[in-house]
Order: structure tokens, then C-alpha cells, then sequence
């Protein structure tokens, strides 16, 4: 099979994964009425031909928080993405290490910050939820500074867990813990190359970073009660800003789509925020992150760096983005589903993707610099 685009690696994903997996890195909340739009409204955004421009020399470099990158492209945090391949996040950290882009890596990760940090040259990103039990919280925001970490997103867009049927139908996260395993079970063993690579010798299948607490055999089934009982619906901009104060790194807040909560932002410190819905996994019906982004973007351009998450799926999307007033770009399914079709080749490959398909867009709307991506190059329907 021909891999040409993020399409072609989603469609090898679904047939190298176990049901469950891919429908969990696949599906949203609800109706996925805006895991929908995420994709269908970057798709409406045309892009204004310019010619005769001399776009012999076209770069992609970027600067983000005083650091340089390949390009203006990272690769967002993913829950349980390392049981997509063996040792999945400390393959794509690798290959975004590679690549010159940026890696977060999520709280809910198969692999510890401490394993994914030793596998690297340099500090990766890491993500953090408000935990109920601020004892454990503390403890994970250590780990994270000993590992080098300088770099926090901290998520708040998940005060509850939201439905998502695919999960429920999938056997992920419904029925009793014994129907569970055994529809895990059937799936598995239609997937012998993954039970081979990854159910055999990709253990341990714990959720590292929380394993001190959910014990060293907790696996997905822990997971999903963790998640259920874990988060906190009670937290508030103070809270944030207690964290905050602990953290003196990068502070990045993840899961902004009302400007008045970008503004807010801006007031407690944050260095940046993720104009995001969580992929459509939270709140069905939400706006697209793109067409939330001009509106935040015009009200705190100046006071924040401004990152977008939520549909993107070629370097076109990436572009347009920054030219509706994002600094950044990151993606999350595109990865993994490279990650379950090709292991770290396969998201090196992705990135080279995004990062062709930026430059003929660049060069073909007469941008050679990533700084010069703005709102005039795109066409005002």
C-alpha cells in the first residue's frame, strides 16, 4: 500500500489495531457532530493564489517561546497512544526529536515521563490534568521538573469525562470488567501482528505516570475508572493559578474556545494557550477550533503565544491556521495513526507530509517565511 497522505495512515491504523484501540484514538464525543467540523471547516478556509513571487527559497522554520523548530508543528498529548506500537510515545518522541518539532507527552501516557525522557537528547513537553488528590498532582508536576521538563500544558477542558458511544460500543469502557476483557480478547487475536509486537513484547501495559498510585499492574480497565473518578469538576481560575505559580517553566493552557477565557489566560501568566475542543472528545456541538481561533486570536494576538489543536490533517490546515492568527500548530490523531501503521518510521513520514505540503502552499500563496503567513493570504469569501 501507497501512503500518500494522513487518510492512507488511518486506513492502515484500522486494519494493524485491535477494534477498540483505533475506535478510541478514532472517535469523539456524542453525535462527533464537531469531531466533524473540526476537519470540514479547515476545508472551507481558501487559500489566495499569488504568482511571480520568486519562491525559490521557501522556510518553514519557527520560533515558539525562544525556541527554534523545523517547523511550526508539534505533536499533541495522546492518552494510551504507547499501546499503539511497542513503546509507542517513546517512538514518536523520538521522531519528533528528529524531525526538529516539539513532543508532549500526556499524563494518562503507557510510558513514564522518566522512560520517554531517557530516550531522548532533549526535555519533551508534558501534559497535566487538575487531579482531585493535589498531593498526586504535586508529585507528577516533580517528576516532570526532574526530567527537565520546561514545558506544561496544562488541560482544563476535562472537568468530567464525556460520552463517547464508540468506546462504549467497542468494549472499552462499558459492561462489567469480565465482558470487557474478553471482547478485548476476540479483538486482539484478529490482530496477530499486534499481539505479537505490542501485547506480547510491548509490556508493561500500565499507565506509567500514574502507576504509583494505580498500582504497577493497573491497565486499561484502571484507566477508564481513573479517569471516571479522578478529574475534578470543581476547578476554577484560581486553581490554575496556584498551579502556576508552582511552575516556573512554559505555562500553556490547553482547551480554549471563548476569547473572554483567552483574556483570562493572559491574566494569570500563561505563557500560551491550545485553541481546542479536544478533538471533539468533549463537548459535542462546540465550535471548530479554526473557527474559534479568529476571534481569540484578535483579542490576545499581543499577549500570548497562540497554539491551535482539533482537525488537522495536512500541512494546507497548517497554514491556514497561522494565517487566521495561530503561532503554532499541533496535531494529535494524525500521529498516532501513523504511529500504529509504520511505528517511529511512520511518524517521521507524517511529518514530512505536513512539511511538504507547507511549502507548496507557502510557495504557491507567495509566502517564503512562516512570519509572512498572514490574513491577506487567504482569500475573503
Amino acid at each position: 500500500m501507497i501512503l500518500a497522505n494522513i487518510e492512507d495512515y488511518r486506513t492502515l491504523a484500522r486494519k494493524r489495531l485491535p477494534h477498540f484501540l483505533f475506535e478510541y484514538i478514532d472517535g469523539g464525543a456524542f453525535s462527533e457532530t464537531t469531531l466533524r467540523n473540526n476537519s470540514a471547516d479547515l476545508q472551507t478556509i481558501a487559500l489566495r493564489q499569488r504568482v511571480l513571487r520568486d519562491v525559490s527559497s521557501v522556510s518553514t522554520a519557527t520560533t515558539l517561546f525562544g525556541k527554534e523548530y523545523a517547523m511550526p508543528l508539534g505533536l499533541s498529548p495522546i492518552g494510551i497512544a504507547g499501546l499503539n506500537a511497542r513503546r509507542g510515545e517513546v517512538q514518536a518522541a523520538q521522531a519528533a526529536e528528529e524531525a526538529g518539532v516539539p513532543f508532549c507527552l500526556s499524563t494518562v501516557s503507557a510510558c513514564a515521563i522518566d522512560e520517554v525522557r531517557a530516550a531522548v537528547n532533549n526535555p519533551i513537553w508534558f501534559q497535566l490534568y487538575m487531579i482531585k488528590d493535589r498531593g498526586f498532582l504535586r508529585e507528577i508536576l516533580a517528576r516532570a521538573k526532574a526530567a527537565g521538563t520546561d514545558t506544561l500544558l496544562f488541560t482544563v477542558d476535562m472537568p468530567v469525562p464525556a460520552t463517547r458511544y464508540r468506546d462504549m460500543r467497542s468494549g472499552l469502557s462499558s459492561g462489567t470488567i469480565l465482558q470487557r476483557k474478553i471482547t478485548r480478547a476476540r479483538q486482539v487475536l484478529m490482530r496477530p501482528q499486534w499481539a505479537w509486537d505490542v501485547g506480547l513484547f510491548g509490556r508493561p501495559h500500565t499507565l506509567g505516570n500514574i502507576a504509583p498510585v494505580l498500582g504497577d499492574n493497573a491497565g486499561i480497565d484502571e484507566f477508564w475508572s481513573w479517569l471516571a473518578q479522578n478529574f475534578d469538576p470543581t476547578v476554577t481560575w484560581a486553581d490554575i493559578d496556584r498551579i502556576r505559580a508552582e511552575w516556573d517553566g512554559k505555562f500553556i493552557i490547553k482547551g480554549i474556545l471563548d476569547s473572554e477565557d483567552a483574556k483570562q489566560a493572559a491574566s494569570i501568566g500563561a505563557d500560551g494557550i491550545i485553541v481546542s475542543n479536544h478533538g471533539g472528545r468533549q463537548l459535542d456541538g462546540a465550535l471548530s477550533s479554526i473557527r474559534a481561533l479568529p476571534d481569540i486570536a484578535d483579542a490576545v494576538g499581543n499577549d500570548l503565544g497562540i497554539i491551535l489543536d482539533s482537525g488537522v490533517r495536512s500541512g494546507l490546515d497548517v497554514v491556514r491556521a497561522l494565517a487566521l492568527g495561530a503561532n503554532f500548530v499541533m496535531i494529535g490523531r494524525p500521529w498516532v495513526y501513523a504511529l500504529a501503521a509504520r511505528q517511529k518510521k511512520g511518524v517521521r513520514e507524517i511529518l514530512d507530509i505536513f512539511k511538504n505540503e507547507m511549502r507548496v502552499a507557502m510557495a504557491l500563496s507567495g509566502n517564503t517565511s512562516v512570519n509572512t503567513i498572514k490574513r491577506d493570504s487567504l482569500v475573503n469569501l
